[in-house]
């Protein structure tokens, strides 16, 4: 019996170091460059004197031509967006076209804008980036996620500026919105193409798909799972099973230091690998909601009720568009909430980051939107919430978001604005602010996010959806050291991460080794 228990403690062992073999090479290049993503995610995070616009009050002196004055004088019969923006002293209505061309008209002259989107882009990005005097190497619409820009940085389509300057720094900007979508100078570059490759595997999707990354990448976690339980196995309960090296044992300081660490090691490569492993499994199907808005066709002769005639208050309005729910049409009006600041924010731009961050903290408002009936400039009474209701019952049901019933069908327990993003459940990573949140009454606790100013679903969240986050945040980023601050768990992690590369490299090592 003793010799039978000593067999499979020994082919335990024999196991646990064929299966680490297999995935040693995978695990350093995860682990590296694991290791310098908060480097350059935080502490050399590269920065940009402004990084939002902050809104100001429209000039009604400057909007001389109506809307419909400006579609009949250019043939435009119908369109399917509207909205102000003001750029080098003049204010335009920016029509998306059926086409989905975006056209800027000025609102003194009615006259259009020659190459307007793209002129836009570039005053936006050396807005943001406070550079007017760099000359532009190359400018370029980008209408699908990239190496360079993410899925993470949410917003679709954007324009490409790249400025030419000595960190051949690219802008990424959503004109549509008037968002900054992302910045890399020429280190971060390096950083997105190295994580790319060697911490995602996605130079996989160029020589096969995103199903053999995915299959890939699971293997291999769960080797590593299994090699992780064996070594705990090992390390946590059949330690005085195996003959410690002699003293005189040329590599017994590196079995020594393998066994010590081996226990905290394999603790930290299985939560790795299990929250890396479970976060791939919810990368099959990719995402769709960046693509997907609520644009309909609207003609000509619906808008010749002009809001210039409408009651509006001119004083604190930032903005206004055109939405059309299935209650008819309405001006979608976009006010500074009614605080005394209008004349600081129309004349006070942040100069740094740091100033950035404590006017934006003090000064960007939370927007008021009123929805103004087109034809008899009636106020729909608690507008922004019912709009929301709209979209997401409108998108899911074109578009088939949700395998099961649709959720909206389902009872609304719970609808909130959200001015600020929540750890728990609608996140930074999910960019879009403000949305209304729309909690409906399902088994999966199904959860709807809808930017009203877009006209878009920002994020759908249920329970499993939930689940893995907070897999991935826990057990990947270590979001429960956010007590401590963002440096401590950024230092905890990547000691960890420290930890699982050393035990690999000398692993390695003792196999090269062996006689």
């Amino acid at each position: 019996m003793k010799k039978a228990t000593q067999n499979i403690f020994s082919k335990i062992y024999k196991w646990h170091k064929f299966i680490g073999l297999i995935t040693v090479i995978p695990v350093i290049f995860w682990t590296l460059s694991g290791f310098m993503h908060p480097f350059l995610s935080h502490w050399f995070k590269p920065t940009i004197p402004r990084e939002f616009m902050i809104p100001s009050v429209i000039d009604k002196s400057q909007l001389k031509v109506s809307l419909h004055q400006v579609l009949v004088n250019h043939d435009i019969e119908d369109f399917k967006k509207l909205r102000l923006v003001q750029f080098n002293d003049n204010t335009f209505y920016q029509i998306k076209q059926s086409n989905d061309e975006l056209a800027y008209f000025n609102t003194f002259s009615g006259k259009i804008l020659a190459q307007g989107d793209k002129k836009y882009a570039e005053w936006m990005a050396r807005f943001f980036l406070g550079d007017s005097i760099s000359p532009i190497h190359s400018i370029e619409q980008v209408k699908e996620f990239s190496q360079q820009y993410k899925y993470i940085n949410r917003l679709l389509p954007v324009w490409k500026v790249t400025f030419h300057r000595p960190d051949a720094m690219d802008v990424y900007v959503e004109t549509a919105s008037s968002r900054l979508g992302t910045f890399n100078p020429t280190y971060r570059k390096a950083f997105l193409w190295i994580f790319d490759n060697f911490h995602n595997w996605n130079f996989l999707n160029a020589i096969s798909s995103n199903s053999i990354r995915i299959i890939v990448m699971i293997t291999l976690l769960s080797i590593v799972l299994i090699s992780s339980l064996s070594g705990i196995i090992i390390y946590g309960f059949l330690w005085k099973k195996f003959q410690k090296p002699n003293a005189d044992d040329k590599v017994g300081l590196l079995r020594k230091y393998h066994r010590q660490v081996g226990i905290a090691v394999a603790l930290v490569s299985f939560t790795f690998a299990f929250s890396g492993a479970y976060h791939a499994t919810q990368k099959w199907e990719p995402d769709v909601l960046p693509y997907l808005s609520y644009e309909p066709i609207i003609k000509a002769s619906e808008v010749s009720h002009s809001f210039l005639n409408f009651p509006i208050e001119w004083d604190r309005l930032v903005n206004i568009s055109l939405v059309k729910p299935e209650n008819g049409l309405f001006y979608q009006a976009f006010y500074l909430p009614k605080m005394n600041i209008q004349s600081e924010m129309s004349c006070h731009v942040p100069s740094s980051p740091k100033e950035e961050k404590t006017v934006g903290s003090k000064m960007k408002p939370e927007p008021e939107v009123i929805y103004y009936n087109i034809e008899n400039t009636n106020i729909w009474k608690n507008g922004d919430v019912k709009y929301a209701q709209f979209i997401a019952e409108f998108l899911t049901e074109k578009f088939k978001l949700f395998k099961q019933e649709n959720p909206t069908k389902a009872r609304l327990i719970e609808t909130a604005k959200l001015h600020k993003f929540e750890s728990r459940e609608y996140g930074f990573a999910f960019k879009r602010l403000p949305v209304i949140k729309l909690a409906f009454e399902t088994p999966q606790k199904t959860s709807i996010f809808i930017e009203t100013a877009t006209s878009r679903i920002a994020a759908k969240i249920e329970n499993a959806d939930r689940l893995e986050g907070y897999s991935f945040a826990i057990f990947h980023k270590f979001l429960l050291m956010d007590w401590a601050g963002k440096n401590a768990r950024d230092i905890t992690m990547m000691f960890s991460a420290m930890g699982l590369l050393s035990i690999s490299i000398l692993g390695l090592i003792l196999f090269i080794k062996k006689p």
